[in-house]
């Protein structure tokens, strides 16, 4: 098992919360977004992040955005290893090759078994280099149909082979990461129909074993037989240098004794065999149809928040749900930060992204078709992009983690391609550091095991760490 080394505390800082808001940018960036799944990432190379919700959108340096075709409903990672980023269409069930300049060509795949899906995530499964894909299955309502996930493994960016193919339960958002830091990548599965959820964990050679309930991570309330869950989000919650998980539970509300309530669960990390504790809602309030969450860290405090969304809008049968914007204390706790940071009353979206598409230092919010720009806070933050070597570690560095000790706390980032329900944040990590001031160290934890340590990194910049297995 690889663990990384304890980091050197810098300094001790006090954070003073700071009220962050949000300003609706969409028309004046000549965007327009279709109200789905949200992908960022930044398909040319220079250094801005685009935007695939529907169609792809070019940014055009943080000035404005340009349409330049439509694709669907995607995830994003460079399968090839060429330095490109490409796309997957889970909507349509297609792979596109990025040829450069915004044009993408088709990939052949095997013969898919019949599915419907509503998300997918990449990530090395089999520890070779390339990234692999899990699609998951959802449902025919209608028919009584229970589609089946899929497991395609890569093979050395010239094809994809079938690993795993089955129908088990009614997934809705699959999102990756190697929670257990043993270096092969692991998926949370959040399952629908009051069906509990699942978390694959890897051999490290492409198959899994669901081991949610071994971990305590099923994400279930008291009364309910599964957690009821459209989409769930990797985090470091806490700030202690493991990777916890947010369930995001849609709250049925009946005669049962208890709603399926969403949860933080609290990764325990080595010395708890990497189980999970339950630490419940965590002040996010009651509302039936909570859909998919996103977390990012938007004032810069140094712990993430939650930005959570709906099924039913304001007043869709009487039940007045809407997208909240969670803002977190750094112990499992959140507060609603819907009305200090002038975020609206949105319609019913399955769309949650965070990105910093300005290249300003702080994160901008994705939803409803909207693009909201932050107005930024006096905290302090640093941005890392992560590069492999295309041979030992995946291009674009999916399941990579980067530890960056501040004060008291460890703040914990992962490259990840998918989370909630077939959303996928920036490949740019993004840390909010409070009042930390002084150069900070990395440690990067890449795919193969191999820690890499980067000193002297000055804060509020944006850092490009290329793997180097003998630094």
């Amino acid at each position: 098992m690889f663990r990384l080394p304890a980091l050197l505390l810098l300094s001790c800082v006090t954070t003073v919360a700071q009220d962050v808001t949000f300003v609706d940018r969409t028309e004046e960036l000549k965007i327009a977004p279709a109200n789905g799944a949200a992908c960022w990432a930044d398909l040319n190379n220079d250094g801005w992040s685009d935007l695939v919700a529907g169609s792809i959108w070019k940014n055009n340096e943080g000035q404005s955005f340009t349409k330049v075709g439509d694709v669907g409903a995607c995830v994003a990672a460079d399968f090839d290893n060429d330095g490109r980023v490409d796309l997957f269409s889970w909507s349509g069930l297609k792979l596109l090759r990025n040829e450069g300049d915004f044009q993408f060509k088709a990939v052949e795949l095997p013969e898919l078994p019949k599915t419907v899906s509503r998300g997918a995530c990449w990530g090395d499964f089999n520890r070779d280099g390339f990234v692999d894909l899990l699609i998951g299955g959802y449902e025919d309502w209608n028919a009584g149909i229970t589609w089946p996930f899929i497991v395609l493994l890569n093979n050395k960016g010239e094809s994809f082979s079938i690993a795993t193919t089955e129908s088990r339960l009614r997934t809705r958002g699959v999102t990756a990461c190697d929670f257990d830091r043993d270096g092969d990548t692991d998926v949370y599965l959040s399952n629908y129909r009051l069906q509990p959820n699942q978390l694959f964990v890897s051999d490290g050679k492409g198959g899994f074993e669901d081991q949610a309930k071994l971990r305590n991570a099923l994400a279930t309330s008291l009364g309910f037989g599964g957690g009821h869950s459209i989409g769930s989000a990797w985090g470091d919650f806490n700030s202690d240098g493991h990777i916890d998980l947010f369930a995001g539970n849609f709250a049925h509300q009946d005669g049962r004794s208890d709603q399926p309530k969403s949860r933080f669960l609290q990764n325990m990390g080595p010395d708890k065999e990497y189980r999970f504790e339950d630490r419940g809602p965590g002040g996010v309030h009651y509302q039936e149809s909570y859909a998919t969450p996103a977390a990012g860290d938007y004032d810069n405090d140094g712990n993430l928040d939650v930005f959570f969304t709906t099924v039913y809008g304001v007043a869709s049968f009487g039940r007045k749900n809407n997208p909240v914007l969670f803002r977190g204390q750094g112990d499992f706790t959140v507060t609603n930060a819907n009305a200090s940071a002038k975020i609206p009353a949105l319609p019913p979206t399955y769309q949650a992204a965070w990105v910093d598409y300005d290249n300003d230092g702080d994160l901008d919010l994705t939803s409803a078709g909207k693009l909201f720009e932050n107005q930024g806070t006096a905290h302090s933050w640093l941005r890392v992009r992560l590069r492999g070597d295309g041979t030992k570690v995946n291009r674009s560095a999916i399941g990579a983690q980067v530890r960056i000790a501040a004060g008291n706390n460890t703040h914990t980032r992962q490259v990840e391609a998918g989370t909630g329900e077939g959303n996928q944040n920036d490949l740019t990590l993004h840390f909010g550091l409070g009042d930390h001031r002084d150069p900070v160290s990395l440690e990067v934890f890449w795919t193969d095991g191999t820690v890499q340590t980067v000193a002297g990194v000055a804060v509020e910049t944006t850092v490009e760490v290329a793997y180097d297995k003998n630094q």
